[in-house]
């Protein structure tokens, strides 16, 4: 079904002249409710839909594929509207060309939120131009005209022309307004809520698919980079004699370090003809670094500073309520601290890519989440305007946040430019793992107190962590505490005293987004905290939930405002499904527990229940993981249910495995043999059960990650009584 033989030059130029075919272009918003509402600007177009002579569409796809299903379910929206046989969609993926497309970004599991309604109105648009383009033939009313699977359809007389047939006529029309184009009422639908095949699967299968690794251009040399190990740590001297000495290696470079905008480490990049050659250079070249600002940064220098952070007030995110009084007057507390470790995004296929950067163009070839970002950092290296660089987005063996970075196009801009020559930059698994922009590691001070009935009467939560955002953002503009603590701030349960609290602790180790950014932390401290005070109260932990949002209440992101509120309802809505497909209260088997945990994350609402059991000397079995989700309408069920399964999987080595510890200002894991994943004998079944909802669909990339941690941990309580406040699960921690 995908037509990877054609070019996406070739393809681009045949849209852009228009011959014989059909091109509607549509506004690409970037996510908001609001401007999901503008009136779509109709030049330049943001996106393109063809259709030829032979009635095949095309959708130019403005979205990133990493393996999330992007380049399915859209078309499946495409193909439902236009009423075309989903069989005759084809995707081209575009080329980075915000000025057509606007944000090209792929992340915040928002890729089908913002485009269900602009990919609607498009298909809705094409779709009345050719029923107007047939009547036209005719010397009918439109109104006695309808589309059907590529034809449209004179009632009266049942007589039908194709598409393809109409394209040329249709394509001459006015483009109708797309505020005001019919949609197709969703009870009608026959694609969007079917499950679809992967339209890029077989090409994955039989190898033809195009990775970042896969590029292959004309004179292409290969690079490595030495980048000092300490974070912050430049080069002194090294010896690019013994390196040259070696046959096939071409160029030593060294390359700066660029802050703002990217944070490159910098380092003395070696160009070969070949990886293994340029990696034997590197090995060569005897470098001594100056190991810079963050050379005694340590796991426990940073745990001292969060300890003393949270030991006094931090900067206010949330407060209702008195909660230091109601703790003032309690005379007894529930107090426990939660720390989360630094977490490497770990994607299968390393970083890489492949910059051409000429005297008056570059060219990049990117498996990148943020392609925009890419093609303005290239620009900036490479001494262009944005118009001059063409980025080629290729498919990504994983994203998980790492990619919408630019750190490693910015390096390979710099080889190319020094050396004339074509680059492609390969990072080793050591460099991936030791060169990663991490999640934040954090520390989590909390106390509540229950009222005489059992229920919560406050709770305060004091966060501490490495901000992404005062290492990003200009200090003139910074805010600590977003993507620090949105899953704690939105606390779903009826408590009528709450505070949380945030303070920054300082470090010079990179962070950035990793899947599900703050909520894989926000969901195991809260969930986890709040199933202490049922334990304190003597109550089920599912009816003590159920009972704290049973009146139905919305409650706003305070650091988002313009995002959707969470709605306490359907949250209950999943917790309940989730509990009733996991059979909870019905005994288990002997050495087993299950318990449950409920997030809502990128306007999406998760449950899951986790059955484990505990072995001798502290090994963690996850047997069974029931899950619930609510995305609103669903496009491709079995998308949804992979991302859910993939989230929970990604969740699960974080919770058993999963840690970057720092040392003399370095991560000390390398590769998978001290930075493990999940095998695959220690996969649990996993049960995924999709709610049926008539509202817009949410994201579902990120959210099935964050209620798995708590799920487990809080079924090992269950069954061993003992607390996990800690991640990742440590052996000692059960003994």
């Amino acid at each position: 079904m995908s037509n990877l033989a054609v070019s996406r030059r070739d393809f681009l130029k045949t849209g852009v002249a228009g011959s014989a075919a059909l091109v509607v272009g549509f506004y690409w918003p970037d996510g908001s409710a609001a401007q999901q509402q503008e009136v779509p600007r109709p030049n330049p177009f943001n996106a393109w839909i063809r259709i030829d002579q032979a009635g095949r569409v095309t959708l130019v796809l403005a979205k990133s594929e990493m393996g999330q299903g992007v380049m399915t379910a859209l078309p499946m929206i495409l193909a439902e509207e236009l009423e075309v046989d989903w069989s005759a969609v084809h995707v081209e993926q575009a080329l980075t060309k915000p000025e057509w497309y606007g944000d090209q970004g792929t992340g915040g599991s928002s890729s089908v939120r913002t485009s269900w309604l602009p990919l609607r109105r498009a298909g809705a648009a094409a779709r009345e131009m050719l029923i107007a383009a047939a009547a036209e033939t005719w010397e009918v009313g439109k109104d006695t005209c309808y589309a059907e699977k590529g034809a449209v359809i004179h009632g009266p007389r049942k007589r039908s022309l194709s598409y393809g047939e109409l394209v040329e006529k249709a394509s001459k029309l006015p483009v109708p307004d797309f505020t005001k184009v019919t949609l197709k009422n969703p009870d009608s639908f026959h694609i969007v809520g079917k499950a679809s095949p992967r339209i890029e699967a077989g090409a994955k299968v039989d190898g033809s698919a195009i990775f970042g690794l896969d590029v292959r251009v004309p004179g292409m040399l290969y690079a490595v980079v030495a980048r000092c190990p300490t974070f912050g740590g430049k080069v002194v001297r090294y010896d690019a004699a013994r390196a040259k000495a070696i046959s096939g290696v071409r160029h030593v470079v060294e390359i700066e370090a660029v802050g703002p905008g990217t944070h490159t480490a910098g380092g003395v990049a070696v160009v070969a003809d070949t990886t293994a050659l340029a990696l034997q250079g590197r090995r060569a070249l005897e470098i001594e670094w100056d190991h810079g600002p963050h050379a005694n940064e340590s796991s426990e220098s940073l745990r001292q500073q969060f300890e003393a952070l949270t030991q006094k007030p931090g900067k206010a995110i949330r407060s209702d309520g008195d909660a230091d009084a109601a703790l003032a007057g309690a005379t007894k507390k529930t107090e426990a601290v939660y720390e989360l470790p630094f977490l490497a995004h770990a994607t299968m296929e390393p970083m890489n890519c492949t910059v051409d950067v000429r005297a008056d163009r570059a060219e990049v070839w990117a498996p990148a989440q943020g392609p925009n970002w890419v093609r303005d950092m290239v620009a900036r290296i490479a001494g262009l305007p944005p118009k001059s660089v063409e980025v080629h987005t290729t498919l990504m063996g994983g994203g998980f946040g790492r990619r919408y970075q630019s750190d490693f196009a910015v390096e390979a801009a710099q080889i190319s430019k020094a050396v004339g020559k074509p680059i492609q930059v390969v990072w080793t698994r050591e460099d991936d793992m030791q060169h990663d922009f991490y999640r934040p590691a954090s520390f989590h001070r909390l106390s509540a107190t229950l009222d005489p009935g059992g229920k919560p009467l406050a709770w305060k939560h004091r966060v501490s962590s490495t901000s992404i955002r005062v290492f990003w953002d200009p200090p003139d503009r910074v805010k600590p505490e977003q993507s620090e603590v949105g899953g704690s701030s939105q606390m779903p349960y009826a408590i009528p005293n709450v505070r949380v609290e945030y303070a920054p602790a300082d470090s010079g180790v990179p962070r950035a987004w990793w899947r599900s950014v703050e909520h894989s932390i926000g969901a195991f401290v809260v969930e986890s905290f709040l199933d202490e005070l049922a334990a304190a109260a003597g109550a089920d932990p599912v009816e003590f939930r159920l009972g704290l949002l049973a009146e139905p209440r919305k409650i706003p992101n305070l650091l988002w405002p313009n995002d959707k509120p969470l709605e306490t309802e359907r949250l209950k809505g999943v917790l309940q499904l989730a509990t009733e497909k996991a059979a909870w209260g019905k005994p288990l088997a002997r050495g087993r527990a299950r318990w449950a945990a409920c997030h809502y994350s990128f306007n999406t609402y998760v449950a899951q229940v986790a059955e484990v059991s505990v072995g001798k000397g502290g090994s963690v079995r996850i047997h069974r993981v029931v899950c619930a989700v609510d995305c609103g309408r669903v496009i491709n069920p079995g998308g949804v249910k992979a991302q859910m399964e993939s989230g929970i999987v990604y969740g699960l080595t974080a919770a058993l495995k999963g840690a970057i510890t720092i040392e003399k200002g370095a991560a000390q894991q390398s590769n998978f043999h001290d930075y493990p994943m999940l095998r695959m004998n220690e996969m649990p079944v996993i049960e995924v059960h999709l709610v049926a909802s008539q509202e817009a669909p949410t994201g579902v990339g990120e959210p099935g990650t964050p209620p798995i941690a708590p799920a487990v941990t809080n079924a090992i309580f269950a069954a061993t009584r003992k607390r996990i406040r800690r991640l990742p699960i440590r052996a000692e921690d059960l003994a």
